[in-house]
């Protein structure tokens, strides 16, 4: 895991949500170079809303958002996406209609006057999950639920951003499916790619992330190494999550 003196994100008191009420309060978290974060807890402790705040989809109260060095906090979406961070959204969101390539392609629209580069980075998406190069001519709509969130995370990779959002990208898969999004996370872990994960299942964020946070009531309450984390410590987390 290559890391540099400065953070790929780091947010810092951050508090923000959703017309007059904060959703989030005064949370801090980093992600280094190359490390990867999970940010666990409850159904509605506000996990989603930092993932949002960090693009730019909610509105920021107070606190900073840094992505590598630079300040995003109140850059609008569309600059955000620009190579400082990326998203794959719960329920993946995919164009249904469209083919998987060119469903992969809108994540690198900012960059489609540089086509050496977006053919590179296509191939790294057919690198990482090679079936997708199978069916780049099927649309959205006939891929599994698994297949989906593999485009959903090659999308993201296309935009090629500091650092990697996703949320829950388990939600609803299979075990197999399951098994096989975790892998490609390792992959890019290994990379050297940044990620911060939100996910319930507990035992995917050990497997993948190099540290964890635990969210609940909009604020952070704990964190660990996950390597750290022994059955008393894994006991506590679960509870936290309920």
């Amino acid at each position: 895991m290559m890391q540099t003196s400065i953070p790929a994100l780091a947010v810092s008191s951050l508090s923000a949500g959703y017309g007059r009420f904060d959703v989030v309060r005064d949370v801090s978290l980093d992600v280094a170079a190359g490390e990867a974060v999970a940010l666990l807890g409850p159904n509605g402790a506000g996990k989603t809303t930092v993932l949002r705040a960090i693009m730019g989809l909610v509105r920021h109260r107070r606190g900073s958002i840094r992505v590598n060095g630079t300040e995003t906090t109140g850059m609008p979406v569309h600059q955000v996406s620009r190579g400082y961070a990326a998203l794959v959204p719960e329920g993946r969101r995919l164009f249904g209609n469209q083919s998987v390539e060119d469903n992969l392609l809108l994540g690198g629209l900012h960059l489609r006057r540089d086509r050496a580069r977006v053919a590179g980075l296509l191939d790294s998406v057919y690198e990482l999950f090679p079936v997708l190069h199978s069916y780049r001519n099927r649309p959205a709509t006939a891929l599994s639920g698994g297949e989906q969130q593999m485009v959903a995370i090659g999308r993201m990779m296309m935009s090629d951003p500091a650092v990697m959002l996703l949320d829950e990208p388990s939600l609803g898969l299979a075990p197999l499916a399951i098994e096989a999004v975790g892998k490609a996370l390792l992959r890019l872990r290994e990379q050297g790619r940044s990620l911060l994960l939100v996910e319930q299942r507990v035992d995917l964020a050990l497997e993948v992330c190099d540290r964890l946070y635990v969210l609940t009531g909009g604020a952070v309450v704990r964190q660990h190494r996950c390597g750290d984390v022994d059955p008393e410590g894994r006991a506590l987390i679960d509870a936290y999550l309920g």
